[in-house]
């Protein structure tokens, strides 16, 4: 039995059973304890874009602990390596339009840290009744009460409710599972006719920010039509609400761009980062800015402080994994090689489902962010049920992907190569043929 209690995890099961101990890992692929080699299609949770074991970032963080392995930011005090990074990021995401970053630890802390900017900001704009938020149904962004406050995910908020007040929710624009249309009719952008709509209930001028994953990775890998983010933006425009890009799953190249906010023609008042800021070799988050909003928030005599912080944040350590992180995305172009590798990733999945018509759906992928959906259409079973079962099977032939329910999703290291991507689909296609024959 476990003594850890595990994130997401059901503990019965953990309890009665033994964790799946993953001892090592080198480039896409992950090793247990007895030796068994796994390709990783997630990238760990969305995040280790680099691929595993990069001595040169685990040289530039043993390099940075022999110096300073830590030491407060707070009261004015910093590190090298923080203020480092943070001129980096500005330098790479002015094409987005920030101008400024505060670090965190993590994405739910990130978007903590820009739901509390938000609010701040208009009130030192004299307009203190801008307090509500805007998310999206089927939005992840994190577990603090902000964060899940403004998420979408019913499972995931039911059990700490009551959450967040004056947090409303707009329809995602879910193409293929549309309250509007059929997946066979066009997008008629309904879903933004009612984001608006909804703002105008509201009342405009009590909204201080709406929130938007470029990509919705948790929920499902939902896709949203190209113009629709375009759209979006323009409406928060109109109406004077903040527009926050939840880029922790969406940035440093997952679709082939630093940001899902430049992969769709967009520049967000606030951006949060984490997972591939790093790719995982230590954990941070970082909330990015428009200038003109710390210019707002830092008038003098308002207030001697920003009233806001973490222990650990701009930790010397992390910052420098980072930094060595974006010199590898950079040194090896990983980028310019992801529109090919999800291009391949899209095509096979295509095949999969005209092969396997009764079981596999609605497949999709933007740079290497892929899902197709599991399960034969007439089963009364729960969703989630098909999820698993594949998870399962795959996970016995050597790939480990991630389910949201009955949708399968791909995330795989930007390292990977076009033979690994056939890999993974292959087992994808051995796991569905084992189930049929089962069923």
């Amino acid at each position: 039995m476990s003594a850890r209690w595990g994130p997401y995890t059901n503990m019965q099961g953990l309890m009665e059973g033994q964790p799946f101990v993953i001892d090592h890992a080198d480039g896409v692929y992950v090793y247990d304890e007895s030796g068994h080699r796994y390709l990783d299609a997630h990238a760990g949770l969305w995040l280790a874009n680099v691929g595993y074991n990069r001595r040169e970032i685990i040289e530039a963080m043993y390099q940075q602990a022999q110096r300073l392995a830590w030491f407060s930011s707070f009261g004015g005090m910093a590190n090298r390596p923080s203020l480092d990074l943070a001129d980096r990021l500005v330098e790479l995401f002015a094409a987005d339009g920030m101008g400024t970053v505060f670090f965190a630890n993590d994405g739910s802390e990130a978007v903590e840290t820009a739901l509390k900017l938000s609010r701040l900001y208009w009130k030192a704009k004299g307009q203190p009744q801008r307090i509500k938020f805007l998310g999206r149904q089927h939005s992840y962004h994190g577990v603090t009460m902000g964060a899940l406050s403004v998420a979408g995910i019913t499972a995931n908020r039911a059990a700490f409710e009551p959450l967040l007040a004056d947090v409303r929710h707009a329809p995602a624009p879910y193409a293929v599972h549309c309250a509007y249309h059929s997946p066979a009719e066009p997008c008629q952008f309904q879903c933004v006719a009612e984001l608006e709509r909804q703002i105008l209930f509201e009342d405009p001028e009590t909204i201080a920010a709406f929130i938007a994953e470029p990509v919705q990775a948790a929920g499902g890998v939902i896709i949203p039509p190209p113009d629709y983010l375009r759209r979006v933006r323009e409406i928060c425009r109109r109406y004077d609400i903040l527009f926050i890009a939840d880029e922790v799953v969406t940035g440093f190249g997952r679709l082939g761009s630093w940001s899902g906010s430049r992969h769709y023609g967009i520049q967000p008042d606030l951006m949060t980062f984490a997972k591939g800021i790093t790719s995982g070799y230590m954990p941070l988050g970082a909330t990015m800015a428009r200038y003109e909003i710390l210019d707002a928030v830092r008038k003098p005599g308002d207030a001697p402080e920003f009233r806001h912080g973490n222990t650990y944040s701009g930790h010397p350590v992390a910052a420098a994994a980072a930094l060595a992180n974006i010199q590898v995305l950079e040194q090896e172009q990983f980028m310019k090689r992801v529109p090919s590798l999800g291009e391949h990733l899209l095509t096979r999945l295509k095949t999969l489902v005209k092969e396997y018509p009764d079981w596999l759906r609605y497949e999709g992928a933007v740079g290497l962010l892929g899902r197709v959906e599991v399960g034969p259409v007439s089963s009364q079973a729960s969703p989630a049920h098909w999820g698993y079962l594949t998870a399962n099977l795959m996970r016995e032939r050597g790939v480990i992907i991630r389910v949201a329910g009955d949708v399968i999703t791909f995330s795989p290291p930007l390292s990977i190569t076009m033979e690994e991507i056939d890999t993974i689909v292959d087992a994808l296609a051995d796991s569905v043929a084992a189930l049929r024959r089962s069923s």
